[in-house]
């Protein structure tokens, strides 16, 4: 099972406030305060440090969660590759989901722990 193949889509149903952000427009900056994850509605989202690109994501998955976890500031910087929507997921609303339904937690950890392992592989 690859990162994409784990489905946030279950956060971004009907009636579910989103974010509209133009292609080229960052979405957060590396070492900006966090306060929220984002699920990708739709389009994609670089994720890069400096010059270094980092991740392509794109329809249903997650970025931004280390915030969630760890509570330090921005650790990468996110712009969108295409017109995308988002839908952000304050702390409160992730506690509630990892309390209401700890398999959320298990994908949660999962995605972390697959870009950990890409990451260190590029090294």
């Amino acid at each position: 099972m690859t990162i994409s193949e784990i489905d946030f889509s279950v956060l971004t149903g009907n009636g579910i406030e989103a974010h509209s952000f133009k292609a080229g427009e960052v979405i957060f900056r590396e070492s900006d305060e966090a306060q929220q994850l984002f699920v990708i509605k739709s389009g994609a989202v670089t994720i890069q440090s400096g010059n270094r690109k980092l991740a392509e994501l794109s329809t249903n998955e997650i970025f931004g969660e280390m915030a969630l976890i760890d509570d330090a500031p921005r650790s990468a910087t996110a712009v969108a590759k295409t017109d995308v929507e988002l839908v952000p997921i304050s702390e409160k609303q992730f506690l509630f989901l990892v309390g209401q339904t700890p398999f959320f937690a298990l994908k949660v950890m999962r995605v972390l722990a697959r870009r950990l392992r890409a990451t260190s592989k590029s090294f």
